[in-house]
């Protein structure tokens, strides 16, 4: 799969290539120089970065997996910035914050129901952990059940949730924690019982695959919920903020969670935030000591004033509206390529500007991950099923924007469709001699 590059990098290209080896990882650096893939992050703007060198730009179609939904270096969120450091810092976490609450109090205005109170952290993690930690301390209970396939961090008890691919090198599982099939209320209820204390899923599921939840499961969910007492978390750290084409997910669905997780997008790409939403009974577990949960680094007054204006950006009726535009711009393209690669591009999952592409087998994510990449497209196939390649683009994109990414995306389905059997070939290789 290694088609090289077609200029050779510069001397400090090559420089900082051996320092991200030598110290920050060897695995990657590897993994990046034998697939011809070894981009150096330099100029960035809207969707599109630059490799170090200039010699190559991708246009961003994984954006993190939602960092980027305003896209790199949104100019006004860069004024923001710059003026809020002309008069804020990070703030204390021991003191109360202006900033904290006027961000938290738009949070609420914009949530359903009593979903009034947030916690706020630095990433993914560290708001799924404080998740399970209220939801076990408000019921009294342990027991904590996730979706196979799911992904919700690589913290601690935020990594328990997951599939054991990402516990299993570290150690022993925490207890407490079990998984069903994603979209499966039967199987929830099976291994429910008396000591549960949360369900976690994620809205759509984006490491899994795209997974749009089937017709009435999410619904079914809340109501076994409501029923047993359990906390409904609802992981929208990627699926919220608008990718949907509404403001959170869950509006798709005419459901509530007791708590929403937020992070990625709410940074607007320049400051990391994240936020851990509650019902308003569930901020009871606070009373005894308001103290015992803190973040250094979480809810940074300088980070609150950026993840502010990005809410008020996200939740205007015409930012919203535009997703939905481009999303039905996107679904008309990918079905022209369906129809010219169908042997390779089987169909399109999508909620939304939540998208994946849906390929012949678990080795055409890869391939495709790899082609896109040769003509100038950064994409991620999902890693928990690799038969799906992820679409995630800004959703700043202008039409013309989504046309020029058909096009390329043309060329590297049917580059992928070419390079599969020498790669199916070269696997059936490695698997013999144990590579």
């Amino acid at each position: 799969m290694n088609m090289g590059q077609t200029k050779k990098p510069s001397a400090q290209k090559e420089h900082v290539i051996d320092l991200f080896r030598e110290h920050v990882s060897s695995g990657k650096a590897a993994f990046f120089r034998k697939y011809g893939m070894d981009f150096v992050m330099g100029r960035r703007e809207g969707p599109y970065l630059w490799d170090m060198d200039g010699n190559k730009r991708l246009l961003n179609l994984h954006c993190n997996g939602g960092v980027f939904n305003l896209g790199h270096r949104n100019s006004e969120l860069i004024d923001l910035l710059r003026e809020s450091l002309t008069e804020i810092d990070m703030g204390n976490h021991h003191l109360i914050s202006k900033e904290r609450a006027y961000l938290a109090r738009l949070i609420a205005e914009l949530m359903p129901s009593d979903l009034d109170f947030t916690v706020f952290g630095v990433g993914g993690g560290e708001a799924i952990d404080l998740a399970f930690k209220v939801a076990r301390a408000y019921t009294g209970r342990t027991k904590i059940i996730s979706a196979l396939g799911g992904y919700h961090g690589h913290t601690g008890l935020a990594l328990a949730a997951g599939d054991e691919k990402y516990r299993k090198p570290f150690g022993p599982q925490a207890p407490g924690f079990l998984q069903v099939p994603f979209g499966n209320s039967e199987a929830l209820a099976a291994v429910a019982d008396r000591d549960t204390a949360a369900v976690i899923l994620e809205t759509v599921p984006a490491t899994l695959g795209i997974v749009i939840p089937p017709e009435g499961y999410l619904r079914s969910v809340r109501e076994y919920c409501d029923r047993e007492g359990i906390v409904l978390i609802l992981d929208e750290v990627q699926t919220g903020l608008g990718r949907t084409g509404k403001l959170w997910a869950f509006e798709h669905f005419d459901i509530e969670p007791d708590i929403v997780v937020l992070g990625k997008g709410l940074s607007g790409g320049l400051y990391p935030i994240s936020a851990t939403v509650m019902r308003k009974p569930l901020e009871s577990v606070f009373h005894q000591d308001p103290f015992i949960h803190i973040s250094t680094f979480g809810g940074s007054e300088v980070g609150c004033r950026i993840a502010r204006r990005v809410l008020e950006l996200y939740s205007e009726p015409e930012f919203l509206n535009n997703v939905n535009k481009l999303a039905d711009h996107f679904a008309e393209g990918i079905e022209a390529l369906r129809t010219r690669h169908n042997r390779f591009l089987l169909g399109l999952r999508r909620l939304g500007l939540m998208m994946g592409l849906e390929l012949r087998d678990q080795l055409s994510g890869p391939i495709l991950t790899k082609t896109a990449y040769d003509h100038d497209l950064l994409m991620v196939y999902a890693n928990n099923d690799p038969s799906v390649c992820q679409l995630l683009p800004p959703l700043i994109l202008e039409p013309e924007q989504v046309d020029r990414v058909m096009e390329k995306l043309d060329g590297a389905l049917a580059s992928a469709r070419r390079l599969r059997p020498v790669a199916k070939i070269k696997s059936k290789i490695d698997h013999l001699l144990g590579k």
